[in-house]
């Protein structure tokens, strides 16, 4: 049983935006609560469909993508419910920040969560056992937050069940980022959004849109664009005119630690690589300098595979455990 109040009705026709209230005890107000903006938009029979924001709070051309579509929602031209969080890690999200300032949570790591745990823990608890529980559909939209910077691409976990796998990627075609695949999660992670997705038997789609930490007034078109030519593809919103269609999309997957690079010491990351470059294994991917021995030889690291640069470290400075470069391979 959550511990999280809706100030709206989940199931009522119309239009509502109000708050989630987070239970939130500090010594400044006893009895407190955290408000977590939500709207719910429903009229007619369709899908039900989550749209989520700041998942990370610092990955920013979702959340103003979902912000316009909130101002911008008629029910009237609804078939279906949309229920919108456009700052699901409100914390996070106002601390500009991937993780929470208050619990050091974070949320696309904390899946299925914890009724009575602590508040980044409540909100996945509450987003996977009850807006989750009501939906067909989610859209998850992200970027590369501070440390990261992404190709604009949308992707899912590959379902094993064939009807889903198939409704998944036509989400993936219709959502209409230059590039798409399905990908195998690091070790089988199981705290994401994505994994509570699977375990309701939601069909899902998470768009990777930019990164390093800033806005891309391209990227948020693309955002919004791609929102409503999903929810267009799903029969919940008909397609604004307005609209571009959706480019060709290059399909790619995620196979497994070797589509990655890590940093293995501490220093200054010097790339070699630039996004969307075609790579080959064994081919330098950078090398890492140290200026507290600046005498000392640099150190290079190298890709394990071949495939397209998909991601890439922001930042200069890299410790060691930080992804310095993810990869695509081609799709399988």
């Amino acid at each position: 049983m959550t511990r999280i109040a809706a100030t709206i009705a989940l199931d009522r026709p119309g239009l509502q935006h109000g708050f989630l209230k987070l239970p939130h005890s500090t010594h400044e107000s006893a009895y407190g609560w955290i408000p977590i903006p939500i709207t719910v938009a429903a009229n007619g029979s369709g899908p039900s469909v989550l749209l989520v924001a700041g998942n990370h709070g610092d990955e920013y051309e979702g959340q103003i993508a979902l912000m316009k579509l909130v101002r911008s929602l008629v029910p009237a031209r609804l078939q279906g419910r949309l229920i919108v969080l456009t700052a699901a890690n409100f914390p996070a999200v106002m601390a500009g920040r991937r993780v929470s300032p208050i619990d050091g949570g974070n949320l696309n790591r904390a899946f299925p969560g914890n009724a009575n745990g602590t508040p980044t823990e409540m909100i996945a608890h509450y987003i996977e056992s009850v807006l989750l529980a009501r939906c067909q559909v989610c859209l998850d939209l992200h970027s590369g937050g501070s440390s990261l910077e992404y190709v604009a691409h949308a992707h899912a976990r590959r379902p094993d069940d064939a009807e889903r796998r198939a409704r998944t990627l036509a989400l993936i075609k219709a959502f209409g980022a230059p590039y798409g695949g399905l990908v195998k999660p690091l070790q089988g992670e199981p705290r994401t959004l994505s994994a509570a997705a699977e375990r309701q038997g939601v069909v899902y789609l998470n768009a990777e849109l930019g990164g390093g930490g800033t806005v891309s007034y391209e990227l948020v078109e693309m955002a919004e664009a791609g929102v409503r030519r999903a929810l267009a593809s799903l029969g919940v919103l008909p397609i604004d005119p307005s609209t571009p269609p959706a480019p060709e999309m290059r399909p790619f997957s995620v196979e497994g630690t070797s589509n990655y690079v890590y940093c293995l010491e501490d220093g200054l990351f010097e790339p070699f690589a630039q996004l969307r470059q075609d790579v080959v294994a064994g081919q330098p991917a950078g090398a890492l300098h140290f200026p507290g021995t600046p005498w000392r030889r640099e150190e290079r690291v190298s890709f394990e595979t071949a495939g397209m640069v998909l991601c890439r470290r922001f930042p200069g400075w890299a410790r060691r455990g930080d992804c310095l470069y993810q990869l695509a391979s081609p799709a399988t």
